[in-house]
C-alpha cells in the first residue's frame, strides 16, 4: 500500500529565523522544497486572506509563514506569486491590512486577483466548476491555510481554503445554488480541492482561531505546523489534533464519501503523531449557521465587496501616498 506522509511538528513563534527552521524541519520528510519546485516554475501561494477587518484576531494566514515559504520557493529557482479571491475587497488590500507588505517587500512577490474559467469535472452533480485560471495554469499550487473553527462548516482547514480559488462572485452563487444542502456544498468544496490539486499544503496552526470563526472567534495558541502532499490527509490529521470528530466536519465527511481521503492505515507520521500535539477543549462554534445565501444576502454581499474593492481601498491607498 502506498504511504501517505503527513509531517507534523511544533511551531512556537512567527519570528522569521525560528519559523524558517521549523518549516525546514517540517518539509524534510517530504524531500524539502526542491522535491516540489523546479527552476523556472511559477508557484501560486494560496494563503487564507479572509478579511482585512480584524487583523489582530488571527483570521488570516500569517505573513511570516508566507514569506518563509516564498523564500524557499525562490531558493529552489521558482517564481512565487500570491493569489486569493477574498469575499470582501481585493487580495492585495486584505494582505496589506494584515501586515503582508512590510514582511514581503524585499522579496518582490506580486499579488494576483484570481479570475475564473470553467473546468469540467467527473462528478455528474456539478458537471463543471468555475475556478481560478491563475491557479489552474500555475506550475504548482502551495496551499497555506489557517486552522480555524467555522460557523457554517465546523472547521476550515486545507480543503476549505481552496474555495478561495473560486472567483468572488461565484462564491456567493455557490452559496445560493448549493447552500441549502450542506452535503452537496461540501462535495463541491472537495471537488474544488481535488481539481486545484495543490502540490503541497502547509498549515498555519501556530496560532489558530477558535469559537465563532472564520472571523468572529478568538485567537488561540496551538503551536502546530503541518504539511502534506495530500490536502485531505492533512485535514484528517488536524481533526485528530483538535480532537474533533471528522464526520461532523462536512468537508471531511464529503472527502470520505467521494473516496478522496486516503486509507487511514496508509498514513505515515515521520515526525510527531497527532496525539502528541493534541489540543484540549478546542472551541467549536456556539451554533452552526445556514450555508445558503438568499438573493437579498447575495446582493448585500456583492455590494459590500464592490464598495470595499472599488471605493474604500482606493481611498485608503490615495491617503497613504
Amino acid at each position: 500500500m502506498k504511504t501517505t506522509v503527513v509531517s507534523l511538528t511544533r511551531g512556537k513563534s512567527y519570528e522569521l529565523a525560528e519559523l524558517a527552521e521549523a518549516v525546514d524541519r517540517l518539509l524534510a520528510p517530504l524531500g524539502g522544497m526542491t522535491a516540489f519546485v523546479k527552476p523556472g516554475d511559477r508557484v501560486l501561494l494560496k494563503p487564507n486572506l479572509l478579511t482585512g477587518a480584524r487583523p489582530q484576531h488571527e483570521c488570516t494566514t500569517r505573513p511570516e509563514l508566507v514569506a518563509v515559504v516564498a523564500q524557499q520557493v525562490q531558493r529552489a529557482g521558482g517564481y512565487p506569486f500570491i493569489g486569493d479571491s477574498p469575499a470582501f475587497g481585493s487580495a492585495r488590500g486584505v494582505a496589506e491590512s494584515n501586515g503582508y507588505l512590510p514582511v514581503l517587500k524585499d522579496l518582490q512577490i506580486p499579488f494576483v486577483e484570481l479570475q475564473g474559467s470553467r473546468y469540467p469535472i467527473q462528478n455528474p452533480a456539478f458537471e463543471h466548476l468555475r475556478l481560478s485560471k491563475e491557479a489552474m495554469e500555475a506550475d504548482l499550487v502551495i496551499n497555506l491555510p489557517k486552522v480555524k473553527s467555522h460557523t457554517q462548516l465546523t472547521l476550515t482547514l486545507g480543503v476549505k481554503n481552496l474555495f478561495g480559488c473560486v472567483p468572488g462572485k461565484m462564491k456567493a452563487w455557490w452559496h445560493m445554488e448549493a447552500g441549502k444542502d450542506t452535503q452537496r456544498f461540501a462535495e463541491m468544496l472537495a471537488e474544488t480541492a481535488r481539481a486545484i490539486g495543490p502540490a503541497l499544503t502547509i498549515v498555519d496552526g501556530i496560532i489558530g482561531h477558535e469559537g465563532n470563526g472564520p472571523s468572529g472567534g478568538d485567537p488561540r495558541f496551538l503551536g502546530v505546523l503541518g504539511a502534506s502532499r495530500d490536502v485531505f490527509a492533512l485535514d484528517w490529521a488536524l481533526t485528530e489534533i483538535l480532537q474533533v470528530d471528522p464526520l461532523v466536519v462536512p468537508t471531511m465527511a464529503a472527502a470520505l464519501r467521494l473516496g478522496y481521503c486516503p486509507a487511514l492505515e496508509s498514513f505515515e507520521y515521520p515526525l510527531l503523531r497527532p496525539q502528541e500535539l493534541a489540543i484540549e477543549d478546542w472551541r467549536l462554534p456556539d451554533r452552526l449557521m445556514p450555508i445558503d445565501f438568499g438573493a437579498p444576502r447575495v446582493l448585500r454581499s456583492t455590494f459590500k465587496h464592490l464598495y470595499i474593492r472599488w471605493i474604500k481601498e482606493p481611498i485608503k491607498a490615495y491617503a497613504h501616498r
